[in-house]
């Protein structure tokens, strides 16, 4: 006992230096403001004179058009299958979460093409009119970022949603339709304030996606604070510049942070009194003729902006130029994908293991702190890690360049590695703590009576009982790892390119017949979650 009690202090030690290295070393650079020559204080003046405000205006006002639209766009669709019946609902379930399985930089580059100047639809109309201008206005803006944004993330607030409604709302619902309560006011006084906070929560959750972004953003040219990094430490070669960028970023992300848990409290505290009251299902309004089209049109919006026309416009360019693709190719980025996924998987569910079973087997102070620490990874944005990990990196490869540091971050997957395990640990972590939550504490007890502690208790009783949760976090994990593209992008080894950093840098060089194969095969890979998520709430709502 003494020796796993050892081990297990030294392991959480280890694992908190190796999740808080990215950020302490971001906020660390500012502590060269203080230095003697004051370069770093003029870098800061010059960008706050330049390119800071920019930044900071199309972000917030990226970020507000975006919140905006998903509350409305999720909230909508979730009050329409949860307290409406209507023909087709059953579908409108579970497809109105295929935009989850869409990453955001797939949907820019489907609707680009489409839509540009000389994309098919304004040529079409060029053709039919006789009109030689443009048609249609610019899609590579803050308002088409905006766009791509809502469509691909309100299944956030539509998930937390539509949960809040069918598992909260029914018995309300039914007391205040049986007093007389007409429908309209049943919504606004009963349902949209128990789901008000689902709806911040998945907001919260919306807006740390959007600040996280850089393929949208760069690929649409926008000026926010995760393109701003990678200019800086890319092309002005200003580390300092790009670290301290990041930790406004952060700063950002650690409010929205803030907010989305005291959503998530209150939603907690609402669940405590209303839990497992039954379905809506029964009780739902039936609706017929012009409303039950109303409800088609309101639920096939978002489907169809999200995933079914981001996958046509894809496919479209994709048959064009099928006999130019290189088969050869295709299979290395994906075998680097599927590679770096899968250790990343295996590597992330291990440490999210031994957090889960050492909160489990001994919830103390130190132990708590890290579990916390852990599972604050996912808010933390790609840029911000490349950031947090390349600056003590270079900071020690120029002092012992003999060490060779710099060569395993950059020339190996290591650093690569390492940032998907800061970002993505919280991911496996999760999964496994819900798991950890069905199994009652007096398994635990009976165990330690019959002789079986620690590694047995782990082996005999945990293991068996959080297969699937651990199967699920392995996909999560697999999935999020194959889609990742800001922190790939710059850590990735030479001749190491995924699935992602090819759709992007084909994109990019405006090749949208080649980046379509690789794009659809990481919206094939982003489906399988989808369809186990549909499944698992399809099996939760039957159990109410």
């Amino acid at each position: 006992m003494p020796m796993l009690s050892w081990f297990r202090q030294v392991s959480l030690l280890l694992l908190t230096a190796v999740l808080m290295l990215p950020v302490l070393a971001v906020m660390a650079s500012w502590l060269a403001l203080g230095q003697a020559d004051g370069v770093a204080w003029q870098i800061l003046q010059e960008m706050m004179q330049t390119v800071l405000p920019e930044y900071v205006g199309t972000t917030l006002l990226l970020s507000l058009w975006v919140g905006v639209g998903v509350v409305v766009v999720g909230l909508a669709c979730a009050a329409a299958v949860t307290l409406f019946d209507f023909a087709g609902r059953r579908f409108f379930e579970w497809a109105l979460l295929l935009p989850l399985a869409m990453p955001a930089y797939v949907v820019a580059y489907a609707y680009t093409d489409f839509l540009q100047f000389s994309g098919p639809l304004q040529t079409w109309v060029r053709e039919l009119t006789g009109w030689q201008g443009r048609v249609f206005p610019e899609v590579r803006n803050v308002a088409g970022a905006a766009w791509v944004f809502v469509f691909s993330l309100y299944p956030y607030v539509y998930l937390l949603a539509r949960t809040a409604l069918s598992e909260r709302a029914a018995h309300l619902m039914e007391a205040a339709r049986m007093l007389g309560a007409p429908m309209p006011r049943r919504i606004r006084q009963i349902a949209l304030p128990l789901a008000r906070p689902a709806v911040a929560a998945g907001a919260a959750l919306a807006l740390m996606e959007t600040l996280a972004d850089f393929g949208v953003s760069s690929y649409f040219g926008i000026q926010t604070f995760t393109a701003g990094i990678y200019k800086a430490w890319l092309s002005m070669d200003n580390r300092l510049a790009a670290a301290q960028l990041a930790t406004v970023l952060l700063g950002l992300v650690a409010v929205l942070l803030f907010l989305e848990r005291q959503s998530r409290q209150k939603l907690r505290f609402s669940a405590s009194r209303g839990a497992r009251s039954g379905s809506l299902d029964g009780r739902a309004q039936r609706l017929r003729g012009r409303s039950q089209l109303l409800a088609w049109a309101l639920c096939a919006t978002p489907v169809l902006a999200g995933f079914v026309l981001p996958v046509l416009f894809m496919l479209r360019p994709l048959w064009a130029d099928w006999t130019e693709l290189n088969g050869a190719l295709f299979i290395g980025w994906a075998f680097n994908s599927l590679r770096l996924g899968l250790i990343s998987a295996l590597l992330a569910v291990a440490l999210a293991w031994l957090l889960a079973f050492s909160w489990r087997y001994r919830p103390d102070a130190p132990t708590r702190w890290v579990v916390q620490l852990a599972s604050l990874g996912y808010a933390v944005p790609g840029a911000v890690i490349v950031v947090g990990l390349l600056l003590p990196v270079g900071w020690l490869q120029s002092r012992w360049p003999q060490w060779g540091l710099g060569y395993l971050m950059t020339a190996t997957s290591l650093g690569l590695l390492w940032a998907y395990l800061v970002r993505f640990c919280a991911v496996a972590l999760q999964s496994l703590q819900s798991g950890y939550a069905r199994i009652p504490a007096s398994f635990d007890d009976s165990a330690r009576m019959l002789g079986s502690g620690g590694w047995g208790l782990l082996r005999r009783v945990h293991g068996p009982l959080l297969k699937r949760s651990s199967a699920a976090a392995l996909l999560l994990v697999f999935v999020d790892v194959m889609k990742e593209l800001p922190a790939t992008l710059v850590l990735r080894p030479f001749d190491s390119d995924t699935l992602a950093v090819v759709a992007y840098q084909l994109a990019r060089d405006e090749r949208l017949g080649e980046a379509a194969l690789p794009s659809l095969a990481l919206v094939m890979v982003g489906l399988i979650p989808v369809f186990l998520l549909s499944r698992t709430l399809r099996q939760r709502e039957s159990a109410t």
